[in-house]
């Protein structure tokens, strides 16, 4: 298989290591390393998806301002990404720094727009979707030597509409999304690879994507709450998914007790209350860590 000379600058060009992204994520000299896929697990409302814009803004804010400066590819499958909030986490980022006495902080508008311009944002509505997305992914990998990330906001969001689909059959259920695991292997480890489909590892990229729990089964009131939660944090999603996944970031949330008395549920001073707690689990090094944080209007804050 011949290589075009794009392919040849972006092999050979030496893409950002992710492992210090967010050290209070990750249990010591345990962050993600190239070619590792980390799995952010959790219920609706338990902070998933502000921790991935925290992430983002992490990786795409100057070196100057405490960011990695690198290119993010962002598949929002639940069309659920919200830009004004991305911009109001980094000018609040980028305002800190400023203030900070930053040289390298820029104008607002001219910041912002450096910022951005690392991004790129793909919709999917469909498994199908997904998988010509990461098919074309080669292409952005070979055009963006300096793309480091790939998110997935979220790779359960097709679950049940192929479970429908795929009738009967478990294998018929699960073939798309064992076909994107199967594809994004290929681009970040040659060891998930057959002999007939060549490696693509060398491109170097990590994947941060988030899952949505489910609970599969109705025990009745008389189960505990022990085994309720075993069975809401148990992966569910096919054993090829579950084989590429390195890193477990299993999310929750803590109300404080103040906040039981809130009337008004959802409300931006409860919200400012409640503390989320994520227990990460690493398949390399075997090692977990527990760390919490709470949102803000300027994003997530750690405690």
């Amino acid at each position: 298989m011949s290589e075009s000379g794009a392919q040849l600058f972006a092999r050979l060009e030496a893409r950002r290591c992710l492992k210090d992204i967010e050290p209070r994520l990750f249990p010591e000299d345990g962050g993600p390393d190239h070619g590792e896929v980390v799995e952010l697990y959790g219920t609706e409302g338990t902070g998933k998806t502000e921790l991935l814009y925290h992430l983002l803004c992490r990786c795409v804010l100057p070196v100057a301002t405490g960011g990695l400066e690198v290119d993010v590819v962002f598949v929002d499958t639940d069309y659920s990404l919200d830009m004004l909030r991305l911009v109001s986490i980094l000018d609040s980022r980028l305002n800190a720094a400023r203030s900070a006495g930053s040289p390298s902080a820029g104008s607002d508008e001219a910041a912002l727009r450096s910022c951005l311009s690392r991004l790129l944002v793909v919709h999917c509505s469909s498994s199908s979707q997904l998988l010509l997305t990461l098919h074309f992914l080669e292409t952005s990998l070979s055009s963006r030597p300096c793309l480091a990330l790939l998110l997935i906001d979220s790779i359960s969001a097709f679950y049940w509409l192929d479970r429908c689909e795929g009738g009967a059959s478990i294998a018929k259920q699960e073939e798309k999304l064992s076909k994107c695991a199967e594809l994004l292997g290929r681009l970040l480890r040659a060891d998930s690879v057959s002999s007939v489909a060549p490696p693509l590892r060398d491109y170097r990229i990590t994947v941060f994507t988030t899952c949505h729990a489910i609970r599969r089964s109705y025990s009745g009131p008389s189960s505990s709450s022990s085994s309720s939660s075993s069975e809401l944090n148990r992966p569910y999603l096919c054993r090829p998914w579950q084989r590429l996944v390195n890193h477990r970031l299993l999310c929750s949330r803590q109300e404080a007790e103040n906040n039981m008395a809130a009337t008004a549920a959802g409300s931006k001073e409860q919200r400012r209350r409640q503390v989320f707690t994520v227990q990460c689990t690493s398949s390399r090094t075997k090692t977990s860590r527990s760390s919490s944080f709470h949102v803000t209007d300027g994003g997530v804050e750690f405690m």
